[in-house]
């Protein structure tokens, strides 16, 4: 497998500066945004749909650097009760996936999205508990006239341009565990699959190594985050996991993102690694770092290191002492 960075981490620096930064810490590959909460900063969609040359060069400072795009990514939310926002939402998912088969990029990661309530809603609405009973009806409502309906459509746009789609496995959306992937997938295509990011399992409460068999045995994982997060029980007692206490209150808070390594040990990284590889997952694993107690530079080394350490580059031809 290769390493990667989420090079939205980077988006104070230049393009070609950030290239060269992720090639100098020695990783093989950029995951970069292309619109909604990702952000454009080292990519212009609709200038690089528009001209055939400055694709070409776009392509060629990235492999010059002996580096590849491992996915575009634009999470948001296309089914938003905010129709403007929705439809802003669905316009960067189309041109980015046009992007993506015309530059080769195999996967494009987004949110699954969440609806409101009803047609009249104007906000999100994510149901969490079957009872009272009006979640449950919500929650019906949502997945047959909202969900499917736009993933049935969307799936066939991706599959129909040679792109996979890889949703990311986020608490306020409602694709956010792998039943929820799986129950998506079975009703659109195998298009639809997992970015398969264990910070957002741990808080959960889900083993990431489970999950991993659950979804690599439908080879319903397309792409990688490598997140960590730190759960603190005191706090979980005071707070429970689903704390709304902002990011910046590390001291109270349930739990908190942290740098690979810094909430699990290097032990169950290896084993998410060991996971990832025996079910069939030998693509890209993409750093994504969100800690609020490391500085960029230094979480990213950290993550960097440590990934190093447990990564399993390697094919193994055949099992030479059997």
């Amino acid at each position: 497998m290769k390493l990667g960075v989420f090079t939205v981490l980077f988006s104070g620096k230049p393009f070609e500066e950030m290239l060269d930064y992720v090639k100098d810490a020695g990783l093989q590959a950029v995951e970069i945004g292309t619109g909604g909460n990702p952000g454009t900063a080292h990519c212009d969609v609709d200038e690089l749909l528009e001209s055939e040359e400055k694709r070409k060069i776009f392509l060629e400072k990235i492999e010059s650097r002996g580096l590849t795009i491992s996915a575009f990514s634009c999470h948001d939310n296309p089914i938003s009760p905010d129709r403007a926002h929705a439809q802003k939402s669905h316009d960067t998912f189309i041109k980015t996936v046009r992007l993506a088969e015309l530059l080769n990029v195999p996967v494009v990661n987004t949110f699954s999205g969440v609806p409101g309530s009803n047609e009249d809603s104007k906000l999100p609405n994510w149901p969490v508990t079957p009872w009272p009973t009006e979640y449950s009806d919500i929650l019906e409502w949502q997945w047959e006239k909202k969900l499917i309906p736009y993933w049935k459509e969307q799936g066939q746009f991706a599959k129909d341009h040679g792109v996979k789609v890889g949703l990311e496995l986020h608490a306020g959306f409602l694709v956010h565990t792998p039943y929820t992937m799986l129950k998506l997938r079975e009703a659109t295509n195998d298009a639809i699959g997992a970015n398969l990011d264990p910070s957002h399992l741990w808080w959960q409460g889900i083993d990431p190594v489970a999950a991993i068999k659950i979804l690599g045995k439908e080879n319903a994982i397309h792409h990688f985050h490598a997140k960590d997060t730190y759960i603190d029980q005191d706090n979980v007692n005071m707070y429970g996991l689903t704390d709304m206490q902002a990011y910046s209150k590390v001291q109270t808070r349930a739990w908190s993102f942290r740098s690979v390594g810094y909430g699990h040990s290097i032990q169950e990284w290896s084993n998410i690694v060991s996971a990832l590889r025996t079910y069939g997952y030998d693509y890209v694993i993409s750093i994504e770092h969100e800690d609020p107690i490391m500085s960029i530079d230094e979480g990213f080394k950290a993550a960097v290191r440590n990934l190093k350490a447990v990564n399993i580059e390697q094919s193994l031809d055949n099992m030479w002492w059997a």
